[in-house]
């Protein structure tokens, strides 16, 4: 189908914006800052928390978005989108609120270190620590042990693909699930068709996708890293069942969607869902885009269904 209208609105307002990708690293952060005043306001939650524990290497902070009602929880570990240079736990705040009262469930959200101050891998170094306290500590926070699962987008999308395969190779804990939305799963070269469809004119393009790569990676080489590039796993199986979320005018939509057939082929459990009209990022605006809306309540409605099996 064609952009969603409401989509092409947003994205003829920003025309003006200079692209990521010609941009220092700090103008480009304050741009991304920039977008939190013209959010929507999000879902009503009971109590939200700040947390300091000890990461890999120093201290790593949380923030803790409790839903209405009576407790233990789901637990929700949530890795923001960053390009794996951008955002914060500020610019995903929304997002957060939306998933917590929408699932009720509790979420954790990870201010991993970003690149190019710390490079691959500090992050999921950070996403696989900060998961592993959170089960550790579980029930201190109101939390069910039993049900947890990870959950991000785009580069978060990526953080929780790994931190997946890196608790069923490392000794866990166990995760009742994962969700990824519209993730990075492989590096830009050689690429997938979308890659080529969608290069320009919906938002992220390849060239800021190049960039984010460019300042993440301290070598090329290590995009055939796993723990860089999920998609190139030798093995998928057994790992925990998948929401995979893609974006008909995205370039990352065959990767998250490929990640999700290999996925389906190794054994795991998997829905992938591609929405139609829509761009990369589009569940910034839940509460201004129906597409959104109808994307984040669809994401909610499974991990319920996927946390009321555990």
């Amino acid at each position: 189908m064609p952009v969603d209208h409401q989509i092409q609105m947003l994205l003829d307002r920003g025309s003006g914006v200079p692209a990521t990708h010609t941009l220092p690293v700090a103008e480009a952060r304050r741009l991304y800052e920039a977008r939190i005043a013209v959010m929507a306001p999000p879902a009503a939650v009971a109590e939200v928390a700040e947390r300091r524990i000890d990461g890999p290497d120093g201290p790593l902070a949380l923030r803790l978005y409790a839903p209405h009602g009576k407790g233990p929880f789901p637990l929700l570990v949530f890795f923001h989108g960053s390009g794996f240079v951008l955002c914060s736990l500020d610019t995903h705040d929304g997002m957060c609120r939306n998933l917590a009262a929408g699932i009720g469930c509790i979420v954790a959200s990870v201010d991993y270190r970003l690149a190019p101050e710390h490079k691959f891998p500090a992050g999921p170094n950070d996403c696989l620590a900060a998961t592993r306290w959170l089960a550790t500590h579980a029930v201190e926070l109101g939390a069910d042990p039993s049900r947890i699962m990870v959950a991000g987008d785009s580069a978060g999308g990526n953080m929780a693909a790994v931190t997946a395969l890196r608790l069923r190779d490392e000794g866990g804990p166990n995760l009742c699930g994962q969700m990824l939305l519209y993730p990075v799963t492989d590096y830009h070269t050689p690429g997938t068709p979308s890659y080529a469809e969608n290069a320009e004119g919906y938002g992220l393009t390849r060239s800021t996708m190049e960039w984010f790569w460019d300042h993440y990676l301290g070598d090329p080489a290590e995009a055939d890293n796993p723990h860089a590039s999920p998609l190139r796993a030798t093995s998928l199986a057994r790992l925990p069942p998948a929401y995979v979320v893609s974006a008909e005018y995205d370039p990352l939509r065959d990767e998250a969607e490929r990640y999700g057939e290999r996925l389906r082929g190794a054994g795991v459990p998997v829905e992938i869902v591609r929405c139609a009209g829509m761009n990369h990022g589009f569940l910034f605006w839940v509460g201004i885009v129906g597409g959104a809306d109808t994307a984040m309540e669809a994401a909610c409605d499974w991990a319920r269904r996927r946390f009321s099996r555990e």
